[in-house]
């Protein structure tokens, strides 16, 4: 994606000269340094022979697969050290050989106050202060501790124990416990509400708890009576200590107590059953995004392939790198991508999306965010936070001067076409995009991208303003998160990469939809993933289980994931649809409602939008969460006045919306029938609270249909 900007012929021809200037000064020492850099590792070459090597192949030679990675055509891997198959031999590996290694930080909080906005919202505002840090040694001390506390307080092995938590170090912590005592770890998103907080404690029989004071306040304590098998909540804050107005039948400790109990000398020799590599881990709870959240039961075998699979793609993964944690690490792609930094020694210090920049929610102007302070090599993303990195810096550049402007938007082409021909940009990366780099710390090597698919506009963006590859992924709950990874030196846009060294995938003919795997130039249909990454199925739902699992005659577990993809002839996988998310019109036309939506989220003015389409209906109309700077443009562009929520009101400004979103459509070739007919502005943002996503900020159609019913009635003519 090539930036535009419109310029006079003489000030164009000025900075013509200039770029040209530019290009031969720094030709040579950017070429020295490129060929200095490639001369330490292997030659990438350009993008066009980049995407004619071989990532996958199909190992029967048939279009339908299975697909294998080149270098595992024989057999699949499982393991990352000899011996090491649980998750607790794995953190008592990286315990013995990084003992004194920085393992897991966190941040503390220096002062706290409530800003008041223009609107009159009040806004919870922190200032930070430094890391501190905890050891491989003390967190595999406090992980023992409290798993020891645990069963002191009658926790037993193979029974399910659950964590409510945000994402901080005593959430690793417990986990870890959990896995040396062998209990099944329960992970409930800290955003659910009280229904489904109580129908996963209830189905999965939970005596004991792990939570914070906060969700305890104002999530659980709610929910109390309705779930009379709880008996203990362990918090993992250090105050208060003493918890009064709780139900009888109730104890509450905090989890450096239970730590304190687990360490007694009667307790410590609390004989220990270590778990087989086929126990159950972890059941892990799913987002949701299509009704009540199923628990997917994953075993130690399952994550350890996984992350065995997710280390062969990061390249130079040691000791030396720091992870960033702030996803939900109830969601499979946080959890495995720290289980990863851990196998290595990697360092992990924790966030949080409202503190995660210096410009984020939480941080007060002129504070630090937390990647300004710990500034990670390493890091994990949803598509949803990338776009709006990458909307905030677009929208910057619009407000630059016109030279300032124009400089950037040629030093962006000029290294977009340098990345094509495989050759880096080190003083360009210093002088223009250092600044931008430094958003998220100014060291980052890797960024991994998951949970959704990410747009070319944004991936480009993030490679060439971020100056770090993206490893664009695919991969599900219930294949523990693993599936594809493009590789860091593949800056292929619209691809997630080939199959992972722990799996392989297969395509099956979803015939209404169209897709088969004879298709040409490329096979097509739902996706397939098998290995022993595929986890054991769902908790207490055998028919679901059957009808979305199976085994093969070779004993291997196989998924239908309900996704469309297609492979290219270089093995590369490209997620093309979603069986429940195409809609067929009354006059015949099939909609991808997903393929929509990522195409209409590129454009500057929408910050998130669903579709709809109603099968007895001939078009689509949609619902849009707009940006806001730019609507204010758009608005005063056309002498529109109002409130933000008045303005989204309007129905005026719906129609110059819709308009501007149906150029955008056109403009990327969307057939007619796919744009949107008819928008509702949402003057609202869609966060987890609101419960109209998921944690990774997917959409929740069923719960947006149902929010926006008189919407949808409206723009049908019910109304």
């Amino acid at each position: 994606m090539r930036l535009k900007e419109d310029l006079n012929p003489m000030l164009l021809l000025l900075f013509h000269l200039m770029v040209w200037i530019y290009t031969a000064i720094t030709f040579l020492p950017s070429y020295l340094l490129s060929w200095i850099s490639r001369s330490h590792r292997n030659s990438y070459g350009s993008e066009e022979e980049r995407a004619k090597r071989p990532k996958a192949r199909s190992v029967l030679g048939r279009p339908e697969g299975p697909y294998r990675a080149v270098s595992t055509t024989k057999r699949l891997l499982s393991s990352l050290h000899p011996g090491v198959d649980t998750l607790d031999k794995m953190f008592e590996y990286a315990a013995m050989r990084f003992p004194h290694r920085d393992c897991l930080g966190m941040r503390e909080v220096v002062t706290e106050e409530d800003e008041r906005q223009s609107n009159g919202k009040v806004f919870k505002k922190v200032v930070l202060g430094e890391y501190r840090w905890i050891s491989y040694r003390e967190a595999l001390t406090a992980a023992t501790q409290l798993g020891s506390g645990l069963a002191s307080l009658g926790q037993r092995p193979k029974t399910n124990i659950a964590i409510f938590c945000e994402t901080r170090a005593e959430w690793l912590i417990a986990a870890q416990a959990c896995f040396a005592y062998n209990f099944p770890l329960v992970t409930l998103y800290s955003t659910l509400g009280g229904p489904a907080i109580a129908h996963g404690l209830n189905e999965a029989q939970v005596t004991h708890i792990i939570t914070s004071r906060e969700l305890l306040e104002t999530r659980l304590k709610a929910i109390l009576p309705e779930v009379p098998r709880l008996q203990h909540i362990i918090v993992v804050d250090k105050k208060p200590t003493t918890w009064p107005g709780y139900p009888q039948g109730i104890s509450i400790y905090n989890m450096a107590t239970v730590q304190k109990l687990g360490a007694r000398p009667e307790n410590a020799t609390f004989e220990r059953k270590q778990p087989l590599s086929s126990d159950i881990a972890v059941i892990m709870y799913t987002s949701g995004s299509t009704g009540i959240a199923k628990g997917v039961m994953i075993s130690h075998s399952n994550i350890i392939a996984s992350i065995t699979g997710m280390a062969e793609r990061i390249p130079n993964l040691s000791e030396e790198d720091t992870y960033i944690g702030y996803l939900p690490l109830a969601h499979v792609l946080e959890l495995c991508a720290e289980l990863v930094c851990i196998a290595h020694g990697c360092r992990i210090g924790y966030s949080s999306p409202q503190t995660l920049a210096d410009q984020s929610s939480k941080i007060k102007k002129g504070s630090r965010g937390d990647t300004s302070v710990l500034q990670p090599t390493l890091m994990a993303a949803v598509p949803e936070i990338m776009d709006r990195i990458y909307k905030n810096v677009m929208t910057k550049v619009e407000e630059m001067n016109s030279f300032q402007r124009t400089l950037f938007i040629l030093a962006y082409n000029y290294k977009l076409e340098q990345l094509s021909k495989g050759y880096s940009t080190p003083l360009c990366d210093r002088f223009v995009f250092r600044k931008v780099r430094s958003l998220l710390g100014g060291r980052t090597r890797v960024l991994l991208s998951g949970g959704a698919p990410l747009s070319a506009a944004t991936q480009r963006f993030m490679n060439v303003c971020l100056c770090c590859p993206v490893g664009q992924g695919y991969g599900l709950t219930e294949t523990c998160g693993a599936g594809t990874i493009c590789e860091y030196w593949d800056y292929s846009t619209g691809r997630v990469g080939g199959p992972l060294v722990c799996c392989e995938i297969k395509f099956k003919d979803w015939v209404e939809g169209g897709y088969r795997s004879t298709d040409r130039p490329h096979p097509r249909g739902e996706i397939l993933i098998g290995g022993p990454n595929v986890t054991m199925g769902y908790y207490n739902l055998e028919a679901k289980k059957q009808e979305d699992f199976f085994v093969d005659e070779n004993g291997q577990r196989w998924f239908y994931t309900g996704d469309i993809g297609e492979i290219h002839e270089d093995g590369c996988l490209k997620i093309i649809d979603r069986k429940k998310d195409l809609v067929k019109l009354q006059a015949g036309e099939y909609v991808s409602l997903g393929k929509v939506e990522a195409v209409l989220k590129n454009c500057p003015l929408v910050d998130n939008i669903c579709v709809y389409a109603n099968s007895d209906e001939t078009y689509v109309i949609g619902f849009v969460v707009p940006n806001q700077k730019q609507l204010l443009a758009l608005a005063g562009q056309h002498g529109i006045r109002g409130s933000w929520e008045e303005l989204c009101n309007i129905k005026a400004m719906e129609e110059l919306v819709l308009k501007v979103i149906a150029e955008a459509a056109l403009t990327a070739q969307l057939e007619r029938f796919e744009v949107p007919r008819k928008i509702r502005l949402s003057p609202d943002p869609w966060t987890p609270e609101t419960g109209l996503v998921t944690d990774a900020f997917k959409l929740k159609r069923k719960e947006l249909k149902t929010h926006y019913k008189d919407d949808i009635e409206r723009m049908y003519g019910g109304k």
